[in-house]
């Protein structure tokens, strides 16, 4: 994906020198794309199309290799009744899932769900000062891949709960006026790798608390 990102950005960059201006985002760049694979468009010039070609053709080779691997990891998500059910959680997708399980397993390893968000690195540090406990950052610990996939999720949550309000978790709610964004995307993510380790347990689908 950052090889992609690189190239889309390259083709952008070049583009703009030559007067060419696309829209931001991965999917604007197909206007680029289709005036430079179009060889009656006399707008750019012959040497600088066969120089972007170049670049064209690289983007395509990476666009397959993606495609193929999405179809291999959705192939392997439907076969693992786990993945399957981790999926059903809100913010958790079939790469996050199929990640969870291929590394956790069952999760049976862990004692609790916050065994395993210690081990994730989700948990807040503990510090004693002057009789009184305190709680620090994040430990970072454990797996920093599935850790960065959790909290992407809880923003993905996030950023739904904002669009629609009456949506809204009341904990997220409550949570988001006393702590910056970032802290609340955490302890979503948190609580998020405790669900799992339930849902691992019992082999089951989200099932969504009432409130």
């Amino acid at each position: 994906m950052k090889q992609r990102t690189m190239l889309i950005n390259a083709v952008r960059g070049h583009c703009s020198e030559l007067g060419f201006i696309a829209s931001q985002g991965a999917s604007r760049v197909n206007d680029l794309i289709a005036i430079i694979e179009d060889p009656d468009d006399t707008r750019l010039p012959l040497i600088a199309r066969e120089a972007l070609s170049v670049l064209i053709s690289q983007l395509h080779a990476i666009k397959e290799e993606i495609y193929t691997l999405e179809k291999k990891l959705k192939e392997w998500h439907r076969s693992q009744e786990s993945s399957q059910h981790l999926a059903t959680i809100p913010g958790v997708g079939v790469i996050t899932a199929t990640a969870l399980v291929a590394t956790i397993g069952d999760g049976s390893q862990f004692k609790s769900g916050r065994q395993m968000s210690a081990w994730l690195g989700l948990v807040p540090r503990q510090n004693s000062s002057g009789g009184k406990d305190r709680l620090g950052r994040i430990s970072k610990r454990g797996d920093g891949y599935l850790r960065r996939l959790l909290v992407h999720g809880s923003r993905a949550v996030l950023r739904c709960q904002r669009a629609a309000p009456d949506r809204q978790t009341p904990w997220v709610g409550e949570l988001l006026v006393r702590r910056p964004t970032n802290v609340v995307l955490v302890a979503m993510a948190n609580k998020t790798a405790r669900v799992v380790w339930a849902m691992m347990r019992d082999q089951q689908d989200f099932k969504p608390v009432r409130s």
